[in-house]
């Protein structure tokens, strides 16, 4: 019996997951068939009976044995597709050996049945120093892991909330390990059979943990997931394979900034003909419900987005020896892009077709309810706006040198009296601009390339600078697809008070004071329309500090529909949970950058740290994207790059300040001074380019009879931050991300502990260590409701913006389950009657829900 039990733990057999089964077999065949199975006797008496009424009785009509073979199988095969239509259960979804592991999970740890299995692997837990080889199971809210070795059990269930950090370490002894800690305990598992897809499994569930304890948001499995091609790998659970195609999906929007609802259908290998060099490159094509998207395999040669809504034609091209399997996709702009190499191309049009039927029947019912123009981002897709002769003469040039003459030649004529250097500069920029136009074409579906970042980092010109904000960010997509949706939300939030207006009026005075468009009711009120608009569409984040200082800049480039879609992608794209409460991003990011510093200014490290200097900087910087520390007409310079790359270019621009100030820092007596000359350098970044009136700034920390700080050019500084950290990737970013959210939303989570029995421990008679354990014990029975369900909706029971004390909430069910646990007297025949008493007297408020004040 021991050594069954330890080889079906070792080997994962099935000897002891179905006790009781019924088999056919026919009288001259060896051969069973299992017809049911059961995990109990009752289970599997009811199919018995059920056998008796329905079936037996009817095969003593049948005189043939292959009839009633026949018959028999039909029959119950009929029952099963019956009985999983009438209770939407789809075909297959799982293996047979999976829906066993599923049985053995909740048999072995006593989970109900709402708690899913994601997946299991084989490895060792380390126990002290002995290791014991058995079995890892993920589920949505748990990590499990049983052995049984010689009849000794060993088993451990952790919950995805209560882990405080999850690392893959290589030791000398093992090269791979995982380490997952608690609050009061660590453990490691090693001998994976595939280490890295078992560490990106709890990395994400982890992660989904996090996002619950963040929003309160349960988890919903998503059953649309993308077709199955015949050639798919071995099946994995249905779960699995949605978890999968969420974090694909992540990856996909977050490469080409696409809105947050879009879901990736598939990638597959191609190649791209570029025709500003006449190149078939090598890369992938991405195909979702709304888009097609290309990336090349090598890094930022040229990517591409191509939303269905501009697509005209979709067609397959004759294959040649030069070009095998041929695909060419036309817009409304006229441009038309050439892909080849494809390996399912009679798949991938069928997709590309089915998608863009939907989004023209989409765009049809827009435009009879809104009666707008479909696209409202034609004028920017539109072709090239300089006139036929500009652009002959753009295109003809050859030298860089002699356009650019050229083109002074050009400004000059305008009028001598009218020549100004800076002027002549921005228009320069812009015919640089335009003729990057001609070349890779212009708004969103034009051919992106390291000469368009390049062409960034030099500075983007007035004129063009909301255009291409809302180009690089792709809130030119949600913009185009939402027509009439930012009016709307202006109409239905006006004149509503909550918090957050208050807040906002409060702000709207103090936003960009210096500059004169906030300095009358106009800019003030457009102001005022999108903050309260994004608090009405969002109100998770409602208004939190430095979004009115980001707004108003966004304002001066933006119409303000468009100044509301940009603020959109920053907030929920762009730098995620960064404007929430309790501004968790920031924080996250604030501990990404302690590390950055730690790996690439190591010389600075301990002296910031000592200091304490990190944490003071690195809020205002990333929160207000170095606007509220920088001249008004360098720090958009700064948000050009970042609209561009994305955070890593804040990250960069923050170490490369860092790293200019090495020698004045390191002789700094404490943070105030390591602060005065941070700020003194940051008030020196000039912008020689600007043609903007100088503006005062808010941030001069000068006082008249100190020397003035040597001047520091903007675009000199972006491009030392580039040549020295310009080797810190956007998916190593995610990676550390991951690991300090853990550390900063548990951390959070232990302050709000504190807060709460501070505020309580003098009410009550309990010690503080007690008080700890029963919050404790309440929160994760609250916890463990939203993961399973309750009488109650999860949203209810849980309200952030109420006092700590209040915050979570049980309700009866949940109650009971507590009263059996924690009071003497619940083991008698009247614990329910008293539970329901005590239940109804500690409510004090009668709203059928106890917080942990009253509890």
């Amino acid at each position: 019996g021991l050594l069954v039990g330890t080889l079906d733990v070792v080997l994962d057999s099935s000897a002891r997951v179905a006790p009781y089964r019924i088999l056919y077999q026919a009288p001259d065949s060896l051969v069973y068939w299992t017809i049911a199975c059961g995990c109990s006797r009752k289970e599997i008496t009811e199919h018995w009976e059920w056998l008796e009424q329905n079936l037996l009785q009817t095969l003593s009509i049948f005189e043939n044995e292959n009839d009633i073979n026949t018959f028999v199988r039909g029959k119950i095969q009929g029952i099963i597709a019956e009985y999983n239509k009438i209770n939407g259960i789809k075909e297959d979804d799982d293996t047979e050996k999976f829906k066993e592991a599923i049985v053995k999970f909740h048999k072995l740890f006593g989970m109900p049945e709402e708690e899913k299995l994601v997946n299991y692997y084989s490895c060792s837990y380390w126990k002290g120093k002995v290791p014991r080889q058995g079995w890892v199971y993920l589920s949505i809210n748990h990590l499990c892991f049983y052995s049984f070795l010689m009849g000794r059990e060993a088993k451990l269930v952790i919950r995805w909330v209560d882990i405080t950090q999850l690392e893959k370490n290589a030791t000398l002894l093992f090269p791979d390990m995982i380490k997952v800690s608690t609050r009061s305990s660590e453990h490691f598992f090693s001998v994976f059979l595939n280490i890295s897809e078992t560490f990106k499994l709890m990395e994400q569930l982890a992660n989904i943990a996090m996002r619950q304890l963040l929003d309160n948001e349960g988890f919903e499995q998503d059953r649309s997931l993308p077709k199955l091609k015949k050639k798919s790998p071995k099946k994995v659970s249905a779960l699995k394979r949605d978890l999968d195609a969420r974090a694909k999906s992540e990856r996909y929007r977050a490469l080409f900034r696409l809105p947050k609802d879009e879901k990736l259908d598939g990638h597959t290998d191609c190649t791209l003909w570029t025709p500003f060099n006449k190149m078939h490159i090598l890369g992938q094509m991405f195909v979702s419900t709304n888009y097609i998207c290309f990336t090349s395999k090598e890094e930022n040669l040229c990517s591409l987005i191509i939303p269905l809504r501009e697509v005209t034609i979709v067609e397959k091209a004759d294959s040649s020896s030069v070009l095998p399997s041929p695909l060419s996709i036309s817009t409304k702009n006229r441009m038309t892009f050439l892909f080849a190499n494809l390996k399912d191309r009679d798949f991938l049009v069928q997709r590309i077709s089915d998608f863009l039927q939907q989004t023209t029947s989409k765009i049809y019912l827009e435009k009879n309810i809104s009666g707008s123009s479909i696209s409202s981002d034609d004028e920017v897709c539109g072709g090239i706006s300089e006139s036929e002769g500009e652009r002959q003469f753009n295109l003809n040039d050859n030298g860089i040198p002699t356009a650019t003459q050229a083109l002074m030649t050009m400004y000059r004529r305008r009028s001598p009296e009218e020549f100004n250097p800076k002027l002549a500069k921005e228009f320069l920029k812009e015919q640089a601009w335009k003729i990057h136009f001609a070349e890779y074409g212009q708004g969103v579906c034009m051919y992106r390339t390291e000469k368009t970042r390049d062409l960034v980092l030099k500075g983007i010109p007035e004129s063009m600078r909301g255009e291409l904000w809302l180009l690089f960010s792709g809130a030119i997509n949600e913009m185009a697809t939402h027509p009439g949706y930012y009016e709307d939300l202006v109409e239905k939030s006006m004149g509503k008070y909550n918090l957050a207006t208050e807040e906002i009026e409060r702000d709207l005075h103090r936003s960009l004071p210096e500059h004169p468009a906030f300095q009358n009711e106009m800019g003030i009120a457009a102001l005022r329309r999108v903050l309260t608009a994004y608090a009405f569409r969002n109100p998770n984040i409602g208004y939190c500090q430095a979004m009115n200082i980001v707004t108003s800049v966004l304002l001066l480039y933006a119409k303000e529909e468009e100044a509301f879609w940009l603020l959109v992608a920053l907030c929920e794209r762009m730098l995620p949970d960064y404007y929430n409460t309790r501004v968790v991003g920031a924080l996250v990011d604030q501990g990404v950058f302690e590390e950055l510093a730690r790996d690439y200014v190591p010389q600075l490290y301990d002296c910031m740290q000592d200091l304490g200097v990190i944490s003071t900087i690195s809020l205002s910087w990333f929160l207000t994207l170095f606007l509220s520390v920088m001249p008004f007409e360098s720090a958009v310079v700064v948000v050009d790059c970042f609209f561009c790359e994305g955070i890593k270019v804040i990250f960069q621009l923050a170490l490369a300040v860092l790293d200019a100030n090495v020698d004045k820092l390191l002789n700094c007596k404490d943070d105030g001074e390591a602060m005065t000359v941070l700020g003194r350098y940051l008030d020196s970044i000039t912008n020689k380019d600007s043609t903007l009136p100088p503006i005062p700034h808010l941030h001069s920390l000068l006082s008249d009879d100190v020397e003035p700080y040597p001047e520091v050019d903007i675009f000199r500084l972006i491009r030392s931050s580039y040549e020295k950290f310009g080797s810190i990737r956007a998916d190593l970013i995610e990676q550390m991300r991951f690991k300090q959210r853990l550390k900063v939303i548990q951390t959070l989570e232990d302050t709000t502990k504190r807060n709460v029995v501070r505020t309580i421990v003098t009410e009550t008679s309990f010690s503080i260590d007690e008080l700890e354990e029963l919050y404790a014990l309440f929160k994760a029975e609250h916890l463990t409701s939203c993961y399973w369900g309750g009488n109650s909706n999860a949203v209810d029971r849980h309200d952030p913006s109420l006092p700590y004390l209040e915050q979570y909430r049980i309700d009866f069910e949940q109650f009971k389950g507590m009263f059996a646990l924690l009071f003497p007297w619940a083991c008698g025949t009247h614990s329910d009657v008293l539970a329901a008493r005590l239940f109804r007297l500690l409510d004090e408020n009668g709203d059928l829900l106890i917080n942990f004040r009253e509890f």
